[in-house]
């Protein structure tokens, strides 16, 4: 703030009489000494926005997924009550199961599949940024026109509903 005041009211005065070293490129703003600011710990260490982004983009295996499977404009575009397997590298190492709901959030898309294993329903929401997924593999698509919801939460109590979509059959 004091520098703005300080820069507005040199203006009318030339710069040579000031102890402010001028801006290069424009003689109205002066840099004054006391506020540059320095990088901060990290930067100077090395960790600055490449290794960040190397971290967090996805890959060319997973950018080609996020673009055939999540990409409204893919023929092979996943919808919810979709049956999908998809192979993790930790346990469990294959799950297959009824796309709920898709969240679709470039690198950050995430998808919620349901499957019933013992009588127990069993949910797992899978990031398709992470490094844990191998692959997904589109299994069945739900039957066209049957689906008319983007969240398909109404299965959870209904399981019946569910077995009906997964197995592909109409009323």
């Amino acid at each position: 703030m004091l520098s703005i005041l300080l820069t507005r009211s040199m203006r009318s005065m030339t710069t040579a009489a000031t102890s402010f070293k001028p801006y290069p490129f424009s003689k109205t703003a002066i840099i004054h000494p006391d506020l540059r600011v320095t990088p901060s710990a990290p930067l100077l260490k090395g960790k600055g926005l490449m290794p960040y982004l190397i971290r967090n983009l996805p890959t060319p295996e997973k950018q080609s997924i996020l673009h055939d499977l999540f990409s409204r404009r893919s023929p092979n575009c996943l919808y919810s009550g979709s049956v999908v397997s998809v192979s993790l590298e930790h346990a469990p190492f294959l799950f297959t199961g009824v796309i709920l709901s898709i969240r679709r959030r470039g690198p950050d898309t995430s998808f919620v599949l349901r499957n019933v294993i013992q009588r127990t329903g069993v949910e797992m929401q899978i990031f398709v940024n992470s490094p844990h997924v191998k692959s997904i593999k589109l299994l069945q698509k739900p039957p066209k026109g049957r689906v008319r919801r983007a969240k398909l939460f109404y299965l959870r109590d209904s399981p019946e509903k569910m077995s009906e979509l997964a197995s592909g059959k109409k009323k």
